[in-house]
């Protein structure tokens, strides 16, 4: 029975997310995420000591997530269904592998009626300018984020539920979304974001590699790891590149080229050497060794569940 109760939540929340995608009609813990980190930037970045300020808040930010869930359930502890439905809410609300799957397929559907239409379509799920992508830029941009994405809204909230729980699960989220606000180096957020994009790349490290490995094995093709080797520190992160490259290496293709990021000009150096035209037959394998690799991932925390107790 204890054995049951470790891995219920985590089956039930994933299961909502395969079953429903994230939750537009329901209050989501990542909007409210966004608005305290938006609240904080807009009072404290400004002035001196933007950099300290910016560390302060994302720590906080962080700690505050981490312990306040960590007691929330603590306290739930003693009735254990009630514990077992918040959990499997909450896990559901950190996993964002199906929406984003969607979305991917939409924007191949609306390329398909014109260049227009993608760029609308591709606009919702990647940082990058799209009102000049051609409809190679715009299949490609989507594949780049499905990979991108496997790595932050599946695999590593999984890896941090499987060491610190459904607490560790929540304060990742706020982690990645205090990166996704103000993890950028423009001239806003260059100093008051910094800290937070550090440790959006601590936290990714592992997971970003995980998911690489997750990806060749749900390929059946173990060989596309020495093209990750070769090709996953190609990125300005030292993280994304590492699905990228193992889906550039599955599908022989290739990511990367110039990009523009608020009205400026930025080259990402490329993942890959095969210049070739992707099309929805990509975007259907991409789709599937990310459901592979999703499985694969929960079959692994499952296991380290079960060995915890």
């Amino acid at each position: 029975m204890d054995y049951f109760i470790a891995i219920l939540p985590l089956l039930l929340g994933w299961g909502l997310d395969m079953i429903a995608g994230d939750p537009a009609c329901l209050p989501h813990p990542v909007v409210g995420f966004g608005k305290l980190i938006s609240i904080c930037e807009h009072r404290l970045n400004r002035g001196n000591h933007r950099l300290a300020k910016g560390a302060i808040t994302a720590l906080l930010l962080i700690g505050s997530v981490f312990v306040i869930a960590l007691v929330a359930l603590n306290l739930l502890g003693q009735y254990i269904w009630i514990k077992v439905v918040v959990e499997s809410v909450l896990i559901y609300y950190c996993l964002a592998g199906t929406t984003l799957i969607d979305e991917v397929r939409m924007v191949f559907l609306a390329v398909d009626k014109s260049t227009e239409e993608g760029r609308r379509q591709v606009g919702r799920i990647v940082g990058r300018d799209t009102a000049n992508l051609s409809l190679q830029e715009i299949r490609t941009a989507a594949l780049e984020t499905l990979a991108e994405n496997l790595s932050d809204g599946v695999i590593a909230p999984l890896f941090w539920y499987a060491l610190l729980g459904v607490p560790g699960m929540l304060a990742y989220k706020m982690v990645n979304t205090l990166d996704s606000m103000v993890g950028y180096k423009n001239e806003r957020y260059h100093d008051f974001g910094c800290v937070a994009a550090r440790i959006d790349d601590i936290a990714n490290y592992i997971p970003a590699r995980i998911t690489a490995f997750l990806m060749a094995v749900a390929s059946g093709r173990l060989g596309v790891l020495s093209f990750v080797r070769k090709y996953g520190r190609c990125h300005a992160s030292p993280n994304s590149g590492y699905p990228e490259a193992a889906l550039a290496g599955i599908l022989d293709c290739r990511f990367g080229g110039s990009h523009d990021y608020f009205g400026e000009s930025v080259y990402k150096p490329y993942i890959g050497t095969t210049a070739r035209s992707v099309n929805t037959g990509d975007m259907k394998i991409a789709v599937r060794i990310n459901r592979v690799a999703e499985i694969l991932m929960v079959v692994l925390v499952c296991g380290v569940r079960i060995l915890s107790l």
